[in-house]
């Protein structure tokens, strides 16, 4: 989607992707990657995701990178937190001067402009909403460019959607098993660690006529080089 789309989502107050506490299956599934305290954490297309606490709140450096500065305004105003604008590669730069834990710093500006050495000064990614966000030529642009441009050994937890696309228009976009290990399998190791019917649970996509909802949860590795 064109990054108007997005601005004009927050603008409108249109936002049912986000959720007021951490999302559960990051609580559940991200201790098994055993990232170290310290580690700095990506958090593409972050909004004003309460995840980014959570993982603050386990030591983690969290580096998110966000489009729109209404979102990153509301993150801080609704957690209490204030930040340092500082300018920078990429975008502005907020710099959270109260963080919970290890330390929160949110870009604004668009994923496809953070440079090469930022991405590769993140040892670890959290990606719950910026894939299925994607349309498929941007997606395996973002496959190419971001996780690309991880470091080697980066270990990630990424988060899905998949529902028959012809059901439904995205965002969020239905991105099945096959596509995950198509646009990653040549650089990471992936492991599918949960694949769960979540339908019932989601009734604004039975309304659009969706009759099969998925979430997937995936552990990735990216293989040294």
């Amino acid at each position: 989607m064109e990054p108007d789309y997005w601005l004009k989502r927050w603008q409108e107050g249109r936002t049912g992707w986000h959720h007021d506490n951490p999302m559960p299956l990051l609580l559940e599934h991200w201790p098994a990657l055993e990232v170290a305290p310290g580690t700095r954490v990506l958090v593409p297309l972050c909004g004003k995701s309460r995840d980014m606490l959570w993982l603050a709140r386990q030591g983690m450096r969290v580096l998110g990178v966000e489009l729109s500065a209404l979102a990153i305004e509301s993150f801080l105003a609704e957690n209490d937190l204030h930040a340092n604008v500082l300018p920078g590669d990429g975008g502005t730069r907020y710099e959270v001067a109260n963080p919970p834990g290890g330390g929160i710093e949110i870009i604004h500006g668009d994923i496809f402009h953070v440079d090469r050495a930022t991405l590769s000064s993140c040892a670890a990614i959290y990606d719950r909403a910026a894939l299925i966000a994607l349309p498929t030529p941007v997606r395996r642009s973002y496959a190419r460019d971001i996780y690309g441009g991880m470091p080697n050994g980066c270990r990630g937890l990424l988060i899905t959607l998949d529902y028959p696309p012809q059901q439904m228009e995205g965002p969020p976009f239905s991105v099945d098993d096959d596509e995950v290990r198509h646009l990653f399998e040549a650089g990471w190791e992936i492991e599918r660690l949960e694949h769960r019917d979540i339908l019932a649970s989601q009734p604004h996509f039975a309304e659009q006529g969706v009759t099969a909802l998925h979430t997937s949860v995936y552990r990735m590795d990216k293989r040294r080089r």
